[in-house]
């Protein structure tokens, strides 16, 4: 499938908001307390020029989300429009979250990826990433 081409890879903005949660849904993410705008405006005071969104005629066409915490870097939200999935926009929003990390000084990046997407699997393994053999706990603080 051809590339689709992106008009831009720029910075979220606060207004880019409600674009972006209906973008999370559609795309099949699953939306958790902490993805409100509150705690995404510190997340993105926390790690500036981390979160990202492409553009493609002015319609955000996909998101990342990239976090720093001094040791590893750690990758969120990756979402691309549905109808445009497979066209790159994914691996291009990879690979510049990836080289905003590594001017950092990051050394490694992490990411989760929920129990039985295969699919989403197989994306990140052909961009080189490989099973870290752990398993994620959480707990809601709120």
């Amino acid at each position: 499938m051809e590339p689709a081409p992106l008009s831009a890879i720029r910075e979220f903005r606060p207004e880019d908001y409600e674009t972006v949660r209906a973008l999370w849904v559609r795309a099949g993410l699953a939306l958790r307390p902490g993805d409100d705008l509150p705690d995404l405006l510190r997340f993105v005071e926390r790690n500036p020029g981390l979160f990202l969104v492409a553009e493609r005629d002015g319609e955000i066409v996909g998101t990342v989300m990239g976090a720093d915490d001094g040791r590893r870097g750690w990758v969120y939200h990756l979402a691309v429009e549905p109808r445009l999935q497979g066209r790159g926009i994914g691996r291009r929003l990879m690979a510049e979250v990836e080289a905003r990390l590594a001017a950092r000084g990051v050394p490694k990046v992490n990411l989760h990826v929920a129990e039985g997407n295969e699919r989403v699997v197989g994306f990140y393994r052909r961009l080189g990433y490989e099973p870290g053999g752990a398993r994620m706990l959480g707990k809601y603080l709120r």
